[in-house]
């Protein structure tokens, strides 16, 4: 066997090609040869092409006339997504004897580095350049769909329980407590491998902790009626305030319950996170001190894991979880009752009748991981957001289940998106780009569009930066900073998951400034030496690091710096506190885009978590929280409530519980 590597391929190709008389090959297909005619040069080649959390490696074996063998190696990968289907890639490209394949459903990012990569295997075989199409939803496909036919005799096995929880994450782990800590019999059913892991900036108003650091912090103290009022603009008014001041007046009593069953454990501790902001120089936008966050004791064994303690907690309570267990669609009685679903085996394949004779509680999430979906829906987003690994994988399903059942869909859709992704200078956002996340991304230092120019406030809630960015060329714009960002990024006193440095009552931020930049500057996967974070000695040198015009970038920096001196941002009106001067070597830069954590429109519920039809009556028997429900968020996410999504969904998770179990 020959092995050719992709340099010496790249080499010749265009003269082999030209002397075989060989086309283009279009997407992995074969140009018509007659029969037995050679097609390739026999050997084994390897090609990799970047996926969503790792390279994906393709190594094809070939005779003169076929491929003969295919091997895929996707260990890198998100475990119960892109890491699962190497071996169904693989045959798929056997028989199709093509890398002309159809994308998985759901991890497409990988299918397509698989594709790509196998594209080019046929290259380096054939001697032809392959060009791979797009291959894509179509925005207008119809993501909807008609709910699945399963057969009776096809259903080969039969649950009972009395609360059935579909989907195993922030909600469905605080449903399932709760309702077995009510004393109902509990089945929680999820699709994955393993639970999905629980969010853990949860938003609460009025907790114990809360109450307690209003003594010393009375500026943490929020007025209810200013949060709705808050919540209700973020949204434009396509909220149903009644859901919202659910969270409101019940979460502070889910964040106790929490930390009392976490602080139980011995192994976590619940904080504060109390912070919000520079109060003698406000902000346009104001914060709120919700956000609280489970941290372990020193000395606990890094197994332990808050969902080992959750699942732990739901077996004493002789509750059961079921995983690799998917959703089909649920199941209803012609009243349009729903008494349970259907459900299928992911290891075997066989379908599965689960009956709750109280309720059924959906916390399946919500689609970010769909492509065509969010294509429909969602394309703006679509064209904001640069691939990480790190985000919901949740694809609709438990959505989709409610609307064949007869719910309403949120009339406004939504995301959950932070300005902390990176890609690279060659490079511009959107959903075909992979990157790396970039935690330096939300600090308001000066940020300039693809021309040069600054075009914004940079202080202000996450997606509002985004949003701007997104009214710019190519979607993209460029973080700047300078050798003293260490200073800036504490005099910024920032608030939420962003911020860097402790909270003003002590509390541990997410992640420090020392890990932060370390991730940034520091070893070979750092930012700075994979080429994502651009650095240089002049503000000339770094515009065409950037690939961004010199003398518009030297302009605009120029121009800042002067801002910065003055004390006043007369261009955009930014705080004082945030006008950074920019001129101090080294100089940074990095190209931004979204990184997409979820979705956040869903099916429409009423107060008891009942989900509700277009007339506003609720389907009996069927209740949700989280991302799979709608009513609270529209347009952006209000990420000045450090937690809200996170708190909403618990909130809801442990509302619901209470309600079914006393059916």
């Amino acid at each position: 066997m020959k092995n050719i590597s992709r340099r010496d391929f790249l080499k010749g190709s265009v003269a082999g090609a030209a002397a075989l008389g060989l086309a283009s090959l279009g997407l992995g297909k074969s140009v018509a040869f007659a029969e037995g005619e050679k097609k390739y040069t026999p050997g084994t080649y390897s090609a990799s092409r970047k996926g969503i959390a790792s390279d994906v490696t393709v190594t094809m074996t070939f005779d003169e006339t076929s491929i003969t063998d295919v091997q895929i190696d996707v260990s890198g990968e998100t475990p119960d997504l892109g890491g699962k289907i190497g071996d169904q890639m693989a045959q798929a490209i056997l028989d199709a004897q093509s890398a002309d394949v159809d994308a998985v459903t759901s991890v497409s990012v990988t299918s397509n580095a698989i594709r790509e990569a196998a594209a080019d295997c046929i290259s380096q075989a054939s001697g032809a350049a392959v060009v791979l199409e797009e291959k894509e939803a179509p925005v207008n496909a119809d993501w909807l769909g008609e709910a699945p036919v399963i057969a009776e005799k096809d259903i080969t096995e039969t649950l009972e329980t009395e609360v059935l929880v579909v989907g195993c994450g922030t909600g469905g782990w605080i449903a399932a407590m709760t309702a077995a800590e009510e004393g109902a019999k509990v089945l929680v059913v999820e699709k994955a491998e393993n639970p999905t892991k629980i969010k853990e900036d949860i938003g609460g108003i009025n907790s114990r902790l809360q109450l307690e650091a209003f003594k010393d912090f009375p500026e943490f103290e929020i007025d209810k009626t200013q949060a709705l009022q808050e919540i209700v603009r973020y949204a434009s008014g396509y909220v149903d305030s009644d859901l919202v001041k659910v969270w409101i007046d019940n979460s502070g009593e889910t964040v106790d319950w929490l930390t009392d069953f976490l602080e139980g454990t011995g192994h976590w501790y619940m904080s504060l996170e109390g912070g919000i902001g520079d109060q003698e120089h406000p902000e346009r936008d104001k914060a709120y001190a919700t956000g609280h966050s489970p941290h372990k004791n020193e000395g606990v064994d890094k197994e332990i894991t808050l969902n080992t303690d959750m699942q732990a907690h739901l077996e004493e309570l002789g509750g059961e979880l079921r995983c690799n267990t998917a959703l089909v669609k649920l199941d209803q009685q012609k009243s349009g009752k729903v008494e349970g679903i259907i459900a299928q085996d992911m290891v075997d394949g066989h379908y599965i009748r689960i009956v709750a004779t109280k309720g059924v509680i959906m916390a399946t999430g919500g689609y970010a991981s769909n492509t065509e979906m969010m294509l429909a829906l969602q394309p703006m987003t679509m064209k904001m957001k640069i691939n990480v690994a790190a985000g919901s994988k949740a694809d609709g399903s438990g959505i989709k289940a409610m609307l064949w059942a007869g719910g309403e869909m949120d009339p406004c859709h939504a995301s959950m998106m932070f300005n902390r992704c990176a890609c690279l200078p060659t490079e511009t956002a959107g959903y075909k780009t992979n990157g790396v996340r970039f935690w330096f991304g939300e600090q308001p230092f000066l940020k300039v569009n693809l021309n040069g120019k600054r075009f914004c406030n940079e202080s202000g809630p996450y997606e509002f930066m985004l949003h701007s960015m997104y009214m710019q060329p190519y979607h993209t714009y460029c973080d700047i900073f300078d050798a003293n960002n260490k200073q800036y990024c504490e005099q910024f006193d920032e608030v939420g998951c962003c911020r860097l440095f402790p909270f003003d009552n002590g509390a541990l931020s997410n992640n420090s400034y020392e890990a932060t930049w370390a991730s940034m500057v520091e070893g070979e996967k750092s930012m700075l030496a994979q080429g994502y974070l651009q650095q240089a000695d002049t503000l000339e040198e770094l515009a065409e690091k950037l690939n961004i015009p010199v003398d518009n970038f030297v302009a605009t920096v120029k121009r800042y710096n002067e801002l910065c001196a003055k004390g006043v941002d007369e261009d955009y009106g930014k705080s004082v506190h945030r006008m950074t001067p920019v001129d101090t070597a080294p100089f940074y830069g990095v190209r931004t885009g979204a990184w997409h954590l979820t979705t956040l429109d869903g099916c429409r519920i009423n107060t008891d978590m009942q989900v509700i039809r277009e007339d506003g009556t609720p389907i009996e028997g069927l209740y949700a929280t989280g991302d799979c429900t709608g009513g609270f968020f529209a347009n952006n996410y209000p990420n000045l409530f450090t937690g809200l999504a996170c708190g909403r969904t618990m909130t809801f998770g442990r509302r619901a519980a209470k309600i079914v179990s006393k059916l």
